[in-house]
Order: C-alpha cells, then sequence, then structure tokens
C-alpha cells in the first residue's frame, strides 16, 4: 500500500519518493539526501533572486514565442509568489552542494514548475508544466546561479547595506554637531597628544563610514552584469539571440536597478571578481565600524578608572556577579561583526579565485557568504546607530578637566620658548604634578595672560597659519 505521506516524482536518474506537501521534485530530494553537511539553507534575498531570473526567463521567452502563453503566464504568476516569500520553506537544499549550484537551480525550477501546474490546473508531479523545457527555458545553471548571485548581491547593496550606513553616517553627523564644544585630549600612541574636539573626532568617523558607503556603491556596475544567456559554457548554445538583452531588461523592470547582459560571457560564469570586490568593501566597511566601535568603547570605559569621556547607553546589565556593571555590549555586536566579515572575505576571496576552465565551482559558499555578510553590517549599522551611538553623551567636564592636565599642551609652547625648554617645562609639570600652564609662569617664561592665549586648548583644536594675524 502506497504511503500517503510520499508522492513518486521522476527524473532522468529514475523515481524519487517526495514528501506529498512538497512542491520541490526528484532533483531537490535527491540533494537534500545528497548533502546533509551543514543545515544552513539559502537566504531569503538569494530564493527571491532566483525567482526574480525564473520570472524574467519566462516574460523573455513569452516575448519571444518560446513557450506557450498560457503556461508562460503560470510560470510567470508562480515565480511572484516565490518572489514574495510565499513558499521559502521549499528551497531545502543545503549550501554546501554541486559548485555550480545546479541543485538550487533545480529546486527552483522544480518548485515553480509544479506550482505553476496548479495554477494551470494540473496536478502536482504531473509535470505539464515542465521544470526543464519550460522552466529553466534557455538556461543553465551555469549562467542561472552567478545571474542570481549578482541580483541578489545588488540588492542587499542597495536595499540593505547602503541605507543602513547612511543611517550610522546621520547618527554619527548628529553627534558630531552635538559635541563640537567639548574640548578634550586628542591621543595618538595611546598616549596623550594636542587637545580635539570630541566632534572633531566624531566627525572622523562620519567621514569613514560616509566613504564605506562610497565604496560599496562602487560595487553597482560590475554586480549589474548578468551572465544569463551563456548557458553551460558562455556560448549560448540553446538560447535565442535576443533572450538575454531582455531577461536584463525584466529584471531591471522587477527590481529598480539597472542591470544589463555581461560583457562576456566566458568571465561571467568562469570566474567571480565582481563578487570578490563587493565583498572587499564590504570587509573594509566592516573595518572602519570596528574602528569607530572600539574607539567608542575606549572613550566610554570607567565609569570612574577609564578614559570616560563619554557616557554611554544603559543597554542590559554587564555582569553575573557585578552590581551595577554596565558594558557596552552593541559596540562589542559590531566588534564581532567585523571578524565574522573578514572570515567570510577569505572564503569569498578563495571561492573567486578558483574554478577550472569555464566554470567557477564556488557559487553557492560565495553567494552565502556575501549575502551574509551584507546582512550582519546592515543589521549591525541600524543597531549600532540607534541603540548606541545616538544614546551617547559626553562627559563635558571631564573632558575640561583633563585636557588641563595635558603635558601635550606643551606642544603650543614651541613657537614662544622653543622646543627644548618646552620639553623641560613638560617634565617638570609632570614630575611635580603640576599643570604646564603653572610652571611655564612658576617659571618665568610666560605672563598670566601669555599663558591664557598660548595655552588655551580650545584654540588649539583650530588650524593657525603662522605669519598671519
Amino acid at each position: 500500500m502506497p504511503d500517503e505521506d510520499y508522492r513518486v516524482e521522476q527524473d532522468s536518474l529514475g523515481e524519487m519518493e517526495v514528501p506529498a506537501d512538497a512542491y520541490w521534485g526528484a532533483q531537490t530530494q535527491r540533494a537534500v539526501e545528497n548533502f546533509p553537511i551543514s543545515g544552513l539553507t539559502f537566504q531569503r534575498r538569494f530564493v527571491r533572486a532566483l525567482a526574480v531570473v525564473k520570472k524574467a526567463a519566462a516574460e523573455a521567452n513569452l516575448e519571444l514565442d518560446l513557450i506557450p502563453e498560457d503556461k508562460g503566464q503560470a510560470i510567470v504568476e508562480a515565480a511572484d509568489e516565490v518572489v514574495a516569500g510565499a513558499h521559502d520553506d521549499q528551497f531545502p537544499v543545503d549550501v554546501f552542494q554541486t559548485g555550480s549550484g545546479t541543485s538550487s537551480n533545480m529546486n527552483a525550477n522544480e518548485v515553480i514548475a509544479n506550482r505553476a501546474t496548479e495554477i494551470y490546473g494540473g496536478e502536482v508531479g504531473s509535470r505539464e508544466i515542465h521544470p526543464n523545457d519550460h522552466v529553466n527555458r534557455g538556461q543553465s545553471s551555469n549562467d542561472v546561479i552567478p545571474t542570481a548571485m549578482h541580483v541578489a548581491g545588488l540588492e542587499a547593496l542597495e536595499k540593505d547595506v547602503i541605507p543602513a550606513l547612511e543611517t550610522l553616517a546621520e547618527a554619527l553627523s548628529a553627534k558630531e554637531r552635538e559635541f563640537d564644544g567639548v574640548v578634550k585630549t586628542g591621543r595618538t600612541h595611546l598616549q596623550d597628544a594636542t587637545p580635539v574636539r570630541l566632534g572633531q573626532e566624531f566627525g572622523g568617523y562620519r567621514t569613514q563610514i560616509q566613504k564605506g558607503v562610497k565604496r560599496v556603491a562602487g560595487a553597482r556596475d560590475h554586480l549589474g552584469e548578468l551572465a544569463l544567456g551563456g548557458t553551460a559554457v558562455g556560448t549560448g548554445l540553446n538560447t535565442h539571440p535576443e533572450f538575454p538583452g531582455l531577461a536584463a531588461q525584466f529584471v531591471s523592470s522587477e527590481t529598480g536597478l539597472e542591470f544589463r547582459e555581461a560583457d562576456d560571457h566566458f568571465e561571467a560564469q568562469a570566474a567571480h571578481d565582481a563578487m570578490s570586490e563587493a565583498h572587499g568593501a564590504l570587509r573594509t566597511v566592516a573595518g572602519s565600524m570596528n574602528k569607530v566601535a572600539n574607539d567608542l568603547r575606549l572613550l566610554a570605559s570607567g565609569p570612574r578608572n577609564g578614559l570616560g569621556e563619554l557616557e554611554q547607553p544603559e543597554n542590559q546589565p554587564g555582569s553575573s556577579i557585578m552590581p551595577g556593571k554596565v558594558n557596552p555590549v552593541v559596540a562589542e555586536s559590531v566588534n564581532q561583526v567585523h571578524k565574522q566579515v573578514v572570515g567570510n572575505d577569505a572564503a569569498v576571496a578563495a571561492g573567486a579565485a578558483r574554478g577550472e576552465l569555464e566554470l567557477n565551482l564556488y557559487k553557492p559558499v560565495v553567494a552565502y557568504d556575501f549575502l551574509q555578510s551584507a546582512e550582519l553590517i546592515a543589521n549591525a549599522a541600524e543597531t549600532f546607530a540607534e541603540r548606541f551611538v545616538a544614546e551617547l553623551e559626553a562627559n563635558e567636564d571631564h573632558c575640561r578637566t583633563r585636557v588641563e592636565q595635558s603635558m601635550a599642551l606643551a606642544t603650543a609652547l614651541n613657537p614662544a620658548i622653543g622646543y627644548d625648554t618646552a620639553a623641560k617645562v613638560a617634565k617638570r609639570a609632570l614630575d611635580e604634578g603640576k599643570s604646564v600652564r603653572e610652571v611655564a609662569v612658576a617659571a618665568g617664561h610666560l605672563t598670566e595672560a601669555e599663558a591664557a592665549e598660548v595655552l588655551d586648548p580650545a584654540a588649539m583644536t583650530d588650524r593657525v597659519v603662522l605669519g598671519e594675524d
């Protein structure tokens, strides 16, 4: 007696039992059984991108009269449902699979074909709308998967990463303005240096993130090239010559982003330099965020025995044993994201640099790691902006007190009394526990009025042009 929990589907290798309520078919089921590797499946962005590609391919094939109108429209409707996320549970294939991503391409073909068959009025599993002949018409896994990689990658950058980084830049800019009047001790080599305004430090952080946005945006051009139309090896066998351009237009219309046929289909399938380049920008901006998070942790260290120049938000209790302790937990999460992105970058770079002859065989892991990095950076930037940066407060009194005691104020004495004498003043101030101002006046190098002018910390934070009044 047949098991009612399963139905039988068939592929070129024979029959397979498939869960009765699944839209996927025999090839997907083989992949599920062949790759019990990680339990990781592709992200929503990649599943969406696969469906965008399948929808665009169907629209192109319809325009070129290569598939029947009624079946083509059913494919478009089914693909639309996948684009919208209605069938995310129908994509169970492990990330660590065949290097071309054929299993995931066939997963999409089978799900869309079976759902389209249902829409068409047929029975799931009947192959009235065929996963290869109709849904995959004019395509190969070898050009579909790199196309989906670029679609998903560019959408992730444009719709997630760049907006999140802009939110972080805006939060830093707001603090740059708020803290502009707070003069504090600058530091180089973790030692006291000449004064800066706290706002100037935040301006530096804001610029770092804004430049990161430009670096990420610089990936648009190469990610905008689509491999679709190259089929198996880049020659375009079994594809209408107008198919690649038409499909790219439909992808652009669906996403609202600019895509075009690849300049060279052999390059587009055999290499993934565009993904490596774009991930390099993600790695760089993750490093920028890491630098900012580290600095803010240092400036907020304390509250009584650290630098204590910033008051950090109290996001949660910091210790299970030390009452009252509060840690910079959100900044620490940014630090950890950076380390994960660096690891992903090593995998993406290594994968993109490999692959033999006409096909790179690291497509799935490159795609997954790229999208993970994009998601982590976007989420971390938003959270960092809203739950840490925006809630920072300046400890103005502490900054003012500490800058007055800084040995680095002696730097401003150089033009007035010379480097050697200024060095002696600084050393004596340190030895006697006095301020540079007190020693300079007591030693007769400056009058009180001269010291007030020369050793004004706020004035030291603005560039002085020598020789001008």
